[in-house]
């Protein structure tokens, strides 16, 4: 198994270490509630160090990419950030992404870590046709996701840069303790929070400085990322979205920009849209005592309606809920279904997609 370089740190920490695409990743330090309610709350960090980075340098560099790549990446300007897909021909994701736009030939793309290798053969494959090179940049790179309402005013105290300057979907260079580091604020967990991307020692240095100066910081493991995710309603890939499954299923349309000539799997999302959704990501609320996973089946009566794509008990809202993928007409928000769980069947109701909705007051 790969190490992050923070990996001897979660160790001397405590954390349950666990293999995580490839990596000997913390999966939890104390438990998953106590981690996940520090994001809710205050603020986490986790290490993110085994995510992929992939550069792409070149003239046709944005004209490669919109092709590639689902969302209007024409719209972009430098310093900002677009969520989008990567898809196959037949409309299934090959991985979603976060696209860095540094400018107009130089491209920073972040994929998941267990898709990376997949990710940059297949991008190479489609780059021959364009003047474009395409460098993994993942070995050079270690990450920090800090996240929560307490974010800003933590990673605030380490530089004298103007982080409030960083709205939601930019980047910038920032001077942490001394060193430079490109920081984001996008967000994987609801709440607001940056993406600290540096060479390897700097992070190493950083995470230690952050956890020694901010008392209510928590290390956060891969458990808590999940559940954080989950009950806002926001993806996992082989979970939400496969590549059996498109975005327009998942429900996330907004990541795909129908308007532009082309781009690769849209014909299969025209005929998906035109003929009409035949199943789509729901949330349920379990009504009966027991928790549903992942795979779980869902039933009306005796028919097989769809499978849960993700299940927990919510350490936000202390109840179990899932998010699942049904068939229509049975995606209606108050429709009751039965789901699978070993020998028994468990009432739930479908409710909106995302679980947890942050008080602002």
């Amino acid at each position: 198994m790969k190490k992050t370089v923070l990996h001897d740190q979660h160790v001397k920490l405590g954390a349950k270490m666990v293999e995580y695409a490839g990596y000997h990743m913390p999966v939890q330090y104390t438990s998953l509630k106590e981690e996940h309610m520090a994001v809710r709350e205050d603020a986490g960090l986790f290490d993110v160090s085994h995510m992929g980075e992939i550069v792409v340098l070149g003239p046709q560099a944005t004209d490669f990419l919109d092709v590639v790549f689902t969302n209007n990446i024409r719209a972009l300007t430098a310093n900002q950030v677009q969520y989008g897909f990567f898809l196959y021909e037949n409309g299934g994701v090959v991985d979603d992404l976060l696209i860095y736009k540094i400018n107009d030939e130089h491209y920073f793309l972040v994929v998941n870590a267990a898709n990376k290798d997949k990710d940059f053969a297949w991008l190479e494959k489609q780059a021959k046709s364009f003047n474009v090179e395409v460098i993994d940049k993942s070995p050079y790179y270690s990450e920090l996701a800090l996240q929560g309402p307490k974010a800003l005013t933590m990673l605030q105290a380490h530089t004298n840069d103007d982080l409030s300057a960083i709205s939601f979907f930019t980047f910038d260079d920032v001077t942490l303790e001394g060193k430079t580091f490109m920081v984001s604020r996008t967000g994987y967990t609801g709440e607001d929070g940056f993406e600290i991307y540096g060479e390897h020692t700097d992070i190493k240095m950083l995470f230690k400085r952050l956890l020694l100066n901010h008392e209510a910081l928590k290390p956060c493991g891969l458990g808590a990322r999940d559940t954080l995710r989950f009950e806002v309603a926001l993806p996992l890939y082989g979970h939400e979205i496969t590549d059996t499954i498109t975005p327009l299923e998942a429900g996330y349309k907004f990541a795909v920009y129908m308007d532009k000539p082309t781009f690769i799997g849209k014909d299969a999302l025209v005929k998906q849209k035109e003929a009409g959704l035949t199943r789509r990501i729901v949330g349920l609320e379990i009504l009966d005592k027991g928790i549903v996973r992942e795979g779980a089946s869902v039933y009306h009566g005796d028919e097989k309606i769809g499978f849960v794509t993700t299940g927990y008990l919510s350490p936000s809202l202390n109840k179990a809920v899932a998010l699942a993928m049904i068939d229509k007409p049975h995606d209606k928000l108050s429709h009751e279904v039965l789901v699978q769980v070993r020998k028994r069947t468990l009432k739930a109701k479908v409710i909106k997609k995302k679980l947890y909705q942050k008080n602002k007051s």
